[in-house]
């Protein structure tokens, strides 16, 4: 029978994480402080947006005394309002996100300021797993996740908003279930699911942002983007 698992290792000793920062350094220095975690080939690591938000710049001040600050600031990173409740929107970004306040977070972050998405997540993906590539000589794999909620459960998970080097999407369409079956819509989100699992160990206040995952299966590690495949079209959105 073939072994199938999966082991997360966090990555401790990153610390607080400021504009201009090299995130990889931090990151291979973490690892060298560790001792015990080391980078393999066919790892994937996957980060949160803050802390690639925070090394990007992508910090604001607003002021939290003021009722319409929070407003204004999220419409201001938002294409488009869907709904509004009391002051939470849930808005679609540039990006092509629908999420609540346009992913702009205060939470672990000095008052007064707000970390605001990365411009383009992918991209963030693909610069990082390139910089690993060329420090430790390892083909790992990049995921940038975040927190959303989901709009019929109550709870969050963490998803991917950017990915390098990771399928985003493993399409079983077409192919015999367990029974025989022709599966006809079955389309798995690999990195929403490897986001979601690297959050587990994270944690929301335990100061990791960044958990290396051993394990993911050999055909899931190829060019992927959650932009191009994760991401819905409206034309294929029956809420939109």
């Amino acid at each position: 029978m073939r072994e199938a698992a999966l082991r997360l290792f966090a990555i401790d000793g990153i610390g607080e994480v400021r504009a201009g920062d090299d995130l990889a350094t931090l990151l291979v220095d973490a690892l060298a402080e560790q001792g015990e975690l080391s980078l393999e080939t066919g790892d994937v690591v996957v980060v949160t947006s803050k802390v690639v938000a925070k090394s990007e710049g992508r910090m604001v001040r607003f002021d939290p005394a003021d009722p319409t600050a929070k407003a204004s600031l999220v419409e201001s990173e938002s294409t488009r309002v869907l709904r509004r409740r009391g002051d939470l929107l849930i808005t679609e970004t540039a990006h092509g996100f629908v999420c609540a306040n346009a992913g702009v977070d205060l939470s672990n972050v000095e008052e007064g300021w707000a970390v605001l998405l990365p411009v383009d997540p992918d991209r963030s993906a693909r610069r990082l797993r390139a910089e690993l590539r060329r420090r430790l000589g390892v083909e790992v794999a990049v995921v940038i996740s975040d927190t959303f909620g989901r709009a019929w459960r109550l709870g969050v998970t963490d998803v991917a908003i950017g990915s390098a080097g990771i399928v985003g999407i493993v399409d079983l369409r077409g192919t015999p279930d367990a029974n025989g079956r022709i599966l006809e819509a079955t389309e798995i989100c690999v990195v929403d699911e490897l986001a979601s699992a690297a959050d587990l160990v994270m944690g929301k206040a335990s100061n990791v942002p960044a958990v290396v995952i051993r394990g993911a299966r050999e055909e899931w590690l190829r060019e992927g983007s959650v932009g191009s495949e994760v991401i819905r079209t409206p034309d294929e959105d029956l809420f939109r």
